[in-house]
Formats: C-alpha cells, sequence, structure tokens
C-alpha cells in the first residue's frame, strides 16, 4: 500500500529562466547575443538548479527558442517530445513563429513527463476583461500568451496552466522603430507608465480567471496555475486570477476559486520565514507563484489529492548579480493523489 500512494506522487515546479535564448542570436535591439560560451555557462547553471528541484513537470517563463529549451529538458532527463513551448518554437513549420523563435517578448512552456491529453494557447484576452489602457487603446491580446495543457498525471486528468503577466516596470511609447516618445525623467510621465503597465496586468489576470472558471466550474478534475504573476500573493491582480479571499464571504466560490499552495500545505511552517522568489529594489517578495483548485485541499469533500509540501529555491539569488543565471526563485510543490 505503501508503494502504491508514493507512486501516486508528483512535483511540479516554475522557474523564470531570465531571457534563455540560442546563441548568436539576438533576442533584444538593446541586448547583446549569447556567445556560444555564454550560452554553455547559462544552460549549465540552469542544469544544476534544475537537477536539485527533480520536477515531473516544470512550467517556464521567460523562454526564447524552443531548442534551448530541449537542450535544458535533455539535461534533466526529458526529450524534446515533452517540451512545448509553441510561442519560441525554432520549428520553421510553426505558425507562430515560422521557426525565429520568440520575438519581441519571450514566452512561456512547459516540461512534463506525462501524457498530454490537450493543449492550448491563450492569446486573446476574454472580451469581459477587455480594458482600455492610457494612449494605448483597448488591450485585447495577451503580450506573453498563457500555455493551458491538460495531462494525465497517474491516471487522473489534471489542467496545468502557466502564465507570465505584465511586469509593474514603467510602459513608456515608443515610435515603430523603438525610439522613446516619452521623457523618462518627468515623474507625471512615469506614474501614468506605470498605469500603463498595470492596466495590462489587470486585464491579463482577469482574462486567466474568466478562462479558469469555465474550466472549474461544476467539474471535479484539478488546475493548477503557476507562473511569474509580476505581483505578490495579495495583490488585486493575483487575487483576480484566484479568488482565494472571496471563499471567506461565499462557500460556493470553492468550486472555481484557487489556493496558494504554501498556505495549504500539510507541512505548512517549514518554509514560510524564508520563502522569496524575486528581490525588488532590495526587497524580497514572492512573486513566482503555485495555486491549486479545490481537490487539492485536505478538507475538501471532492478532494482528490494533497499538498504535501511547498519547497523555494532560492540561494542563488544571494549570490553577485553577475553570477545569477536567473534573477528568480524556483517554487516546487509535491502533490499526492489519493490511491
Amino acid at each position: 500500500m505503501q508503494n502504491k500512494h508514493r507512486n501516486k506522487q508528483f512535483y511540479i515546479a516554475t522557474a523564470n529562466l531570465l531571457n534563455f535564448a540560442n546563441p548568436e542570436r539576438v533576442y533584444y535591439d538593446n541586448a547583446p547575443a549569447y556567445s556560444q560560451s555564454e550560452y554553455a555557462h547559462k544552460l549549465k547553471g540552469l542544469s544544476a538548479l534544475l537537477t536539485n528541484v527533480n520536477a515531473d513537470i516544470l512550467a517556464v517563463q521567460e523562454i526564447w527558442d524552443t531548442d534551448a529549451l530541449v537542450a535544458l529538458a535533455a539535461s534533466l532527463g526529458f526529450d524534446a517530445t515533452q517540451v512545448t513551448a509553441p510561442m519560441a518554437s525554432n520549428d520553421p513549420k510553426s505558425q507562430y513563429t515560422q521557426g525565429r523563435g520568440a520575438q519581441n517578448t519571450p514566452a512561456v512552456g512547459i516540461i512534463s513527463r506525462f501524457p498530454v491529453l490537450e493543449t492550448k494557447l491563450l492569446e486573446d484576452i476574454a472580451p469581459q476583461a477587455v480594458v482600455d489602457v492610457p494612449d494605448m487603446g483597448a488591450h485585447t491580446r495577451y503580450q506573453r500568451p498563457p500555455l493551458l495543457m491538460r495531462l494525465d498525471i497517474h491516471g487522473q486528468s489534471v489542467t496545468v496552466v502557466t502564465a507570465h503577466l505584465k511586469s509593474k516596470r514603467a510602459y513608456f511609447l515608443r515610435d515603430a522603430s523603438g525610439n522613446l516618445l516619452e521623457d523618462m525623467d518627468d515623474p507625471n510621465i512615469r506614474v501614468r507608465a506605470k498605469l500603463r503597465s498595470l492596466c495590462m496586468r489587470a486585464a491579463e489576470a482577469a482574462s486567466i480567471r474568466i478562462a479558469i472558471m469555465a474550466r472549474l466550474n461544476h467539474t471535479n478534475e484539478p488546475l493548477i496555475l503557476l507562473g511569474d504573476m509580476n505581483d505578490v500573493t495579495g495583490s488585486v491582480t493575483t487575487q483576480l486570477m484566484a479568488e482565494t479571499e472571496e471563499v471567506h464571504y461565499d462557500k460556493s466560490i470553492r468550486d472555481v476559486a484557487l489556493f496558494d499552495a504554501a498556505r495549504i500545505q500539510r507541512r505548512y511552517g517549514w518554509m514560510k520565514d524564508v520563502a522569496y522568489t524575486h528581490i525588488y529594489q532590495g526587497m524580497p517578495e514572492v512573486i513566482d507563484q503555485l495555486f491549486v483548485s479545490e481537490e487539492f485541499l485536505l478538507d475538501s469533500k471532492f478532494a482528490l489529492g494533497h499538498i504535501e509540501r511547498v519547497d523555494y529555491f532560492n540561494d542563488h539569488l544571494k549570490w553577485d548579480y553577475a553570477d545569477r543565471v536567473t534573477d528568480h526563485g524556483i517554487v516546487k510543490a509535491k502533490i499526492v493523489l489519493n490511491d
């Protein structure tokens, strides 16, 4: 019985890989391409970090090329067929990239040991979530389309969604050639530029919420949302996606709410005092997050499993910036399915 229980567990993690691109390819106009030696250093460093994580499912952000991601996956014991990152594809037949990899902004991806039942890219903002961004007009498409996959995990269908929301960095207007149209030093303009970022992040969060509700409403199939949310767990934009706080007022929302895995883990208390995944202006914060649906709540009558433990891999954030292969910590959950 013990062995059966152990075989129905799995590990899932999220990692922002900080502009992981093929060597000798320019990904941002103002950033130098990786040399062969720089690429090899980054690949080796990421492999070392993620080998320790030992995840069965790995959601990744800031991917520019699937060739690079496949190389990383291979170093972790996966094969190319277990890598999915449509918006960073190096396949010339790709409808999204024509083989050029991600353009203008990096993409998200998922590496999984489990059979894939469905793959869907969320490209358009749901009409109910569209907002007008100051000086830009309606925000109708995700900057970095979230990736949704349904996986067969030990005989249980589980939907996994990974996202990378718009950052809090001020969004300044530029012309078609990328030249600035605004004075970045003007404090009033900075406020407006940050408002643009907030509007975009809010629209994307609300749209993800709508997609999640469509999946969860009156079903008993678990869902996991994870990725770089670019704001803390209790923020308005993160709670737009999760709606955890609404459960206190309306228990019926549990059916479509998401719960912070770190807060509901069976062994909560181990890591709560050292939990952070990013250092912003000198302050540690958790912006890389992992949420689960009611089916992984211990006290739910619909429980199909539980979160045994959540771990944060963040020691590398204490290194000198030049020595880091990523500027984000990694969040990993151990999930045990019921027998």
